[in-house]
C-alpha cells in the first residue's frame, strides 16, 4: 500500500512516521509513505501558497493551484488515481470498519488543510471524501493525516506479527478491548485474575469475550447498543453469569 500526504509541514509527518512500528514497517518495505511540501509546488517566487479569501474575514485561505499541482505530480507516478482524503473537522469521523475499507485500497493521497481552509475548487477537483478524526478544530490536517495513517498501515501485510494483533483490539469487531496484564503476578495487593493463570485456552477465550462484552455495556453504551449478540455470546451469558457480575 502507498499513502501520499500532502502538507505545508512534512517535516513533521516523517518524525511521527520514521519511529515505532510504522516507521520500521516503512524502512523494510511493508508500506510506501511519502509526504509532500505543497510549498514545492507554488509558482510564486516567495513560495507563498495562500492569500486572503474572497468576501472578507480573518485568516488566509490556501490557494488551489500548487495542491493541485502537488496531486498531480503524485499522479503522474501511479497507474490510477488514487483515493484522495481531505483532513477537514466537516467530515465524517474516522472509525476502525472505515479504516479496514481504507487498509483494502492500494493507494490513499491525503490532503492537509491549513490556515482557515484550502480553496473550494480544488477540494471539488480532486478529493473523493472529507474526514474526521472527532468533533473538534485543529491548527491543520497533518496530526488528523497521521492518525488515519497509523491506524490504517498497522492492519496491511506484514506491519503487525499478526492479524489478530489488530483484530483482538477495541472496536475492530464492534466491542472494546478485554483488560490485559503482565508481570508481576501480583502488585499493590492485586493479583492477575486466576483464569489467566489456568493454561485453559477455552476458559480464557471465554473470559475475555466477556470482559469485552461488560466493558463496552459499562463504558460505551452507545456501542453495546448497536452490537448484536451472536448465539456463542447468547450461551456464554447463559452458562457463565458470574463472568457478567451476576
Amino acid at each position: 500500500m502507498r499513502i501520499d500526504i500532502a502538507t505545508l509541514f512534512p517535516e513533521m509527518c516523517e518524525t511521527v512516521l520514521n519511529e515505532s512500528i510504522i516507521g520500521r514497517a516503512r524502512r523494510a518495505g511493508l508500506i510506501e509513505l511519502h509526504c509532500h511540501n505543497i510549498r514545492s509546488y507554488t509558482t510564486d517566487k516567495h513560495g507563498r501558497v495562500d492569500d486572503y479569501g474572497y468576501g472578507g474575514g480573518k485568516g488566509m485561505v490556501m490557494q488551489a493551484d500548487p495542491i493541485f499541482r502537488c496531486y498531480e505530480a503524485v499522479c503522474a507516478e501511479l497507474p490510477k488515481k488514487p483515493h484522495v482524503i481531505y483532513l477537514s473537522p466537516q467530515g465524517r469521523v474516522l472509525t476502525q470498519q472505515r479504516c479496514v475499507e481504507y487498509a483494502k485500497m492500494e493507494h490513499l493521497f491525503l490532503l492537509c488543510g491549513h490556515y482557515e481552509g484550502v480553496d473550494e475548487r480544488v477540494l471539488e477537483e480532486i478529493v473523493d471524501e472529507e474526514v474526521s478524526i472527532g468533533d473538534y478544530v485543529l491548527t491543520g490536517g497533518e496530526l488528523p493525516a497521521l492518525v488515519l495513517t497509523d491506524a490504517v498501515a498497522r492492519m496491511c501485510d506484514g506491519v503487525l506479527a499478526d492479524s489478530i494483533c489488530y483484530e483482538e483490539e477495541s472496536h475492530f469487531s464492534g466491542l472494546l478491548e478485554y483488560p490485559q496484564y503482565t508481570r508481576p503476578e501480583i502488585w499493590h495487593d492485586k493479583p492477575v485474575p486466576e483464569v489467566l493463570l489456568s493454561g485453559h485456552h477455552k476458559n480464557i477465550a471465554d473470559w475475555r469475550r466477556a470482559k469485552q462484552l461488560v466493558r463496552t455495556s459499562e463504558k460505551r453504551p452507545d456501542l453495546y447498543e448497536k452490537y448484536s449478540l451472536t448465539k456463542e455470546e447468547q450461551k456464554l451469558m447463559q452458562k457463565h453469569p458470574e463472568l457478567f457480575g451476576k
